[in-house]
């Protein structure tokens, strides 16, 4: 039975993708389209997780959230955090008839995170392509 730092290290490694070292390497990977949009957004699996559900199932608190992700309702709430500042998610406050508030999140449509994904990746195009235009006179600065 694995104890301590290696039992942490097992089930680390379960959730780890290795993301590619070079372009040829990416080209020739078998990646997943949730591989890209990780990549692309800068998010983790648990924020595609959050994501996801927040789709499937429509807006909710982050208290629900965690319990139908079964998770702690911080790890949602940070998750959430994470989707609304690449603009996956947006919060939207909900009035109590009685008195108060809540907060409700709503997810990006996936349409427009498929978009938002496409313009990441040709700014980067872009980007890369004015660099590379010098490039054999740069390199040798």
């Amino acid at each position: 039975m694995l104890k301590g730092i290696d039992r942490f290290w097992t089930n680390y490694a379960k959730h780890v993708i290795n993301m590619p070292r070079s372009i040829p390497e990416m080209i020739r990977g078998d990646f997943k389209c949730e591989d890209i949009a990780k990549c692309i957004l800068g998010i983790k699996e648990i924020d595609i997780d959050t994501y996801k559900t927040l789709v499937a199932k429509g807006p909710m608190t982050a208290e629900s959230l965690g319990v139908i992700l079964n998770r702690e309702r911080s790890t949602a709430y940070r998750s959430l955090q994470n989707l609304m500042g690449c603009g996956l998610v947006r919060r939207e406050t909900r009035t109590i008839s009685s008195g108060g508030y809540f907060y409700e999140y709503l997810a990006l449509d996936p349409v427009r995170m498929k978009e938002m994904v496409q313009g990441n990746i040709d700014q980067w195009y872009n980007k890369m392509k004015k660099l590379v235009t010098d490039i054999d006179k740069d390199i040798m600065k």
